[in-house]
Order: C-alpha cells, then sequence, then structure tokens
C-alpha cells in the first residue's frame, strides 16, 4: 500500500501499514571508497559476521584521510517493472541503560533480534546514531545524563541486523565522560562503524568533508545521501576542525547540488527540531521547504525523540522524525515508540511508504509495538501532520 499524499484515509491506512513487512533479500557487493590514500576495505557481504572485536581501542583517524564518498552496489532480486525499498529507523542512542544491558548481557545483538528480518530485508538500510561507540571514555552506567557513550560491539550489531549506512550528523557524536577526548571518541566511532561496513554519513576531518554525499547504487540507480545537524555547536565541524556538516541555508543547497552531481536521487536527513514535539517547529519547515526547493527527492529527520509529522511538499515526502529507535526512555510510548520507515521507488521515481510501529524497552531491544501502542504511535503523526495543512 503506497502513499502519495497525505488525505482523510491517512490514520485508518497508518494502522494498517504497521503490520506489513516487506522481504526483499539483497546481495552485497564490494565497495568502493572514494578517494583516500589508504582507504578502508569493508565487508564484501552483510551476512558475514563482523570481525572479534579488539580489547584496545581502535587507532586514532585525526591524522588519517577518511573517506569521502562511499560508492556501495546493490543488486536486489530482479522484478518487473523493478521495485527499490529503503529503510530508515528512528535514532539509535547507545549509552546509559542500553549499555548497562550489552554489559549484562555480554553482547548488542539482543538490541535487534526481533527486527534483522525486517532491517537486513530492504536493499539498503540507514539508522541514525546518537552517541559514540568507543572504549576511550568510561561508560556512564545506568544513570540520568546528558553523555551517551557505547561500546564498539554496537557497531557490530548494527552490522548484523543488516545497517548498510548510518547518518552521524548528530548531537552526541563527540560525547566522552573525559573532559578532553571528544575529539577521540569522534574518530573512534567513524572508525568502528567503518570497521564493519558500516558507512558513516554527515561527519568528516574539516566541513567540505562532512558535506560530502554517501553514493550507493540499487538496480542502477544512485541514491545520494546527505546528512547535517543542527543541534549541538561543539559537534559543528569547520575548515580546520572536524565533526559534524552544520545545518544552515548555504551548507544545505551547497550538499544538494553536490549530491545531485553523482547521484539520480538525493535523500537529506536532517538532525533538527526541539524535543517531545510531534509538530516540527517553523525551523524544520523552512530547512524542509529548502531542502526540496534545492532539489532532494526525500527528507528523512531525526532527534526530537518522539515521532514527528508527515508532510508532502510539492511531492516531495517529508519525513519530520521518526522517533526513538534504540534508547532508554521508557516513560510513556510517545518516547518509546518510533516508526521504522520504508520507502519504495520505481527506478528513479518515489512510489510510497510503510510505517512499521516499534516499541524501545530500557535495555535498547527493540519490539513490535502492540495494537494499542501502534494506534497511539500513528495517531500522534496523524495529528501533527493534519497541523501542517
Amino acid at each position: 500500500m503506497f502513499h502519495n499524499k497525505l488525505s482523510s484515509h491517512l490514520f485508518r491506512t497508518l494502522i494498517l501499514v504497521f503490520v506489513i513487512t516487506i522481504a526483499c533479500q539483497s546481495t552485497l557487493a564490494t565497495p568502493t571508497i572514494l578517494p583516500s590514500s589508504t582507504p578502508l576495505q569493508l565487508p564484501s557481504t552483510s551476512k558475514v559476521p563482523p570481525p572479534a572485536l579488539s580489547s584496545q581501542p581502535p587507532p586514532s583517524l585525526a591524522s588519517a584521510t577518511p573517506a569521502i564518498t562511499v560508492e556501495v552496489t546493490k543488486t536486489s532480486t530482479p522484478s518487473s517493472p523493478p521495485l527499490i525499498t529503503l529503510l530508515f529507523t528512528g535514532q539509535i542512542v547507545p549509552g546509559r541503560c542500553v549499555q548497562t544491558g550489552v554489559e549484562t548481557r555480554g553482547n548488542a545483538n539482543y538490541i535487534y533480534d526481533n527486527m534483522r528480518d525486517l532491517i537486513s530485508g530492504a536493499d539498503y538500510a540507514i539508522g541514525t546514531l546518537n552517541g559514540t561507540l568507543s572504549n576511550s571514555s568510561p561508560k556512564t552506567g545506568c544513570i540520568r545524563t546528558f553523555i551517551l557513550v557505547g561500546s564498539p560491539e554496537h557497531a557490530d550489531a548494527m552490522r548484523r541486523a543488516g545497517f548498510d549506512a548510518m547518518s552521524v550528523a548528530t548531537n552526541h557524536i563527540k560525547n566522552c565522560v573525559l573532559s578532553n577526548c571528544g575529539v577521540r571518541t569522534f574518530w573512534d566511532t567513524i572508525e568502528n562503524l567503518k570497521r564493519v561496513g558500516i558507512a558513516p554519513v554527515g561527519a568528516g576531518r574539516n566541513m567540505a568533508e562532512a558535506m560530502q554525499p554517501v553514493v550507493f547504487t540499487v538496480q542502477g540507480v544512485r541514491f545520494a545521501v546527505i546528512s547535517l545537524g543542527e543541534i549541538e555547536p561543539m559537534a559543528f565541524a569547520s575548515q580546520e576542525k572536524p565533526g559534524i556538516a552544520v545545518l544552515n541555508e548555504d551548507n544545505l543547497r551547497a550538499a544538494i547540488a553536490a549530491a545531485r552531481r553523482v547521484g539520480d536521487v538525493v535523500i537529506v536527513m536532517p538532525h533538527w527540531g526541539p524535543e517531545y514535539s510531534a509538530t516540527p517547529n517553523w525551523n524544520q519547515r523552512k530547512y524542509a521547504k529548502i531542502a526540496v526547493e534545492a532539489g532532494a527527492d526525500l527528507v528523512v529527520g531525526n532527534h526530537p525523540h518522539t515521532v514527528q509529522a508527515i508532510q508532502m511538499i510539492n511531492e516531495v515526502p517529508v519525513f519530520y522524525g521518526l522517533g526513538n529507535f534504540v534508547f532508554d526512555q521508557s516513560w510513556s510510548v510517545e518516547v518509546s515508540g518510533s516508526v521504522i520507515l520504508q520507502v519504495t521507488f520505481e527506478g528513479t521515481h518515489y512510489k510510497g511508504y510503510t510505517l512499521t510501529p516499534v516499541i524501545s524497552q530500557m535495555d535498547g531491544k527493540v519490539l513490535r509495538a502492540n495494537k494499542e501502542q501502534a494506534a497511539q504511535i500513528l495517531t500522534s503523526i496523524e495529528k501533527a501532520s493534519q497541523k501542517l495543512h
């Protein structure tokens, strides 16, 4: 069931689609990283488990040349006409009680046990990582803190779950318990994602590099993904400083233009908006319009820790926020609930989307929402969406 515009039928449609799953198995070809003097070699298939974790933290990349554009080719089972399924999740926060759960269980695989088939079944799966994956910082334990630090094994678990890329233009990507290791944990995170074959999007050793797209090809269609964030200035890159791409009008237009030169379909992933509000604020709506005007074909945002509205702008779908996919915020469905978004393309043409409501437990384990929870999540999206008409 496809949605080409929001209408009076949206709520009834949303209630139905949470039970829909798309199961198209796919094979990951050997990726090429461009350009780099010593490119990282990513795994040749998503079905092969990553190598065993080392007890030592990964080497710093501060003096290395990180990949600017990662080009990944995936081929799905041929169909007529060919349909391409892209999957997106809400934000993944590996710290606090989620990290404590991982330490208690001895691995992070349990987080995605119930979602693995859905995630790996997509032609390409992209998450949003809002935290660091590093052994350079002590872990906080299951306490209330704004420092969100997880261990490197989260990267392995995400890869085994089927993720191909991660938006990292997020506000907690330089978190560290110590006062002087934010840059180190930032590079550790990038390195750990690349180590397992997950392409980081939206960060680099300077602003120009952070704004470069990740390009992947499915059935001959080139998808170019960019990610920019506006929340935490300490995470921002500059001309001389590593960090994330900064979301402002000039950067957004420039990044979309660069993505258009190398992609047939341009996907923008902004990290934006106020916390705990289902209704996008004026700033989000402004940037959504700019993104569409500049040439975006799809906009998928995150950060607010709750699901947000969906809007069609000049026939381009904008998903303002997908909620908390993995986090320990469990005091209500509004914050523990999120949606897995599957967007379908026929060649380069957008055809529609489905939503699968899910719930994150305090230790991060993701479960499918029951009927009552799903109705509450989808109703929140519907009410917020109606306000944008």
